[in-house]
């Protein structure tokens, strides 16, 4: 593989030998046997296939080249299920844009101490009156497809943490089961990405019920990678050491600016995800219109909504929650 691996520090590269198995001079042989198992594959249409993108997906698997496979399948298929939330799937979408000014999620600049990027999530923000759960959700693998780019994010992996400080009942009544649900499969079985540890702190009650609901959906690896700190911080910083936390956190940084993410995102006016590349393929090369390409002004808000409310039907197809849900 002439262009990989090049940008890699000798500490890395002796990182990704010891915990991910990658040996330099079988790399090459590795990326196509993955290859060659598409051929068994023929109701998956592999739109990627390059050496890079095919090698985050043996490292997110520890160079196994048939469990490499399956995921590389899985992310391909959970696309095309689920179509709806890829549709538009780019920072300048208005729901997503909202999430990721609202801090959800951000980025911190300081990575932890082995190396992983931070996301953090400021739940409190979140204004559902413009936009829902899916445009969390949306941003958040945005905003992991294009940290996945790096090949260092690709080895040392993330750390999340989200902060449920006044977090609202109200707010938790938004978070659509169904849609919780498929954000556990996409995250858990259909990414390829190392996930080290999800934090949360101060979370209420009604957090920790919603929590047990979705632990029947988590793999008992990923049960041991959630750590509830309620107010606790101490806890957190024995994970994550205090100097690369902010001030909300416990830290010793200055506090997070919520927008210091979205602008970098939202800036790069070329990375997006149109129907000429992968993350949003279709069947066929003739773009039909459907419902997945309606994105009203309101953001979000349900028919059912808008009629409680006495205000008139604009027509169109809402992107509430259960839009998402259906194709």
């Amino acid at each position: 593989m002439s262009e990989y691996g090049w940008a890699l520090s000798d500490e890395m590269a002796s990182k990704a030998r010891r915990e991910l198995n990658e040996i330099p001079e079988t790399r090459d042989d590795a990326i196509e046997a993955v290859r060659d198992h598409i051929s068994t594959r023929p109701d998956i249409k592999y739109l990627r296939t390059d050496d890079s993108f095919v090698l985050r997906f043996l490292r997110a698997r520890k160079f196994n080249v048939f469990e490499s496979f399956r995921l590389l399948s899985k992310y391909y298929e959970y696309r095309y299920g689920n179509k709806n939330l890829f549709n538009q799937f780019c920072a300048s979408e208005t729901g997503v844009k909202q999430a990721l000014f609202d801090g959800l999620p951000g980025v911190l600049s300081q990575t932890d101490h082995y190396g992983r990027k931070i996301l953090v999530l400021f739940s409190a923000n979140w204004d559902n009156n413009r936009y829902g759960f899916a445009a969390i959700y949306r941003a958040v693998l945005l905003t992991l497809e294009k940290l996945i780019e790096e090949e260092e994010n690709q080895i040392n992996g993330f750390v999340i943490i989200v902060d449920w400080s006044q977090f609202t009942f109200k707010q938790s009544t938004w978070i659509n089961p169904k849609l919780l649900k498929l954000m556990i499969e996409g995250l858990q079985d259909c990414f390829p990405a190392r996930f080290g540890g999800i934090h949360f702190i101060s979370q209420p009650w009604f957090v920790e019920a919603i929590f047990k609901l979705a632990k029947p959906f988590l793999k008992e690896k990923t049960k041991d990678k959630i750590f509830m700190h309620g107010n606790n911080v101490a806890t957190l910083h024995n994970h994550i050491h205090k100097d690369v936390l902010p001030a909300d956190l416990g830290g010793l940084a200055p506090p997070y600016n919520t927008e210091s993410w979205a602008q970098q995102l939202v800036g790069d006016e070329t990375f997006s995800f149109g129907d000429k590349q992968i993350f949003w393929p279709y069947e066929s090369s003739e773009r039909k219109r459907s419902r997945s390409e309606t994105f009203p002004g309101d953001m979000f808000s349900s028919k059912t909504d808008e009629k409680a409310l006495g205000q008139p039907d604009k027509g169109g197809r809402e992107l509430n929650e259960e839009f998402f849900l259906i194709d």
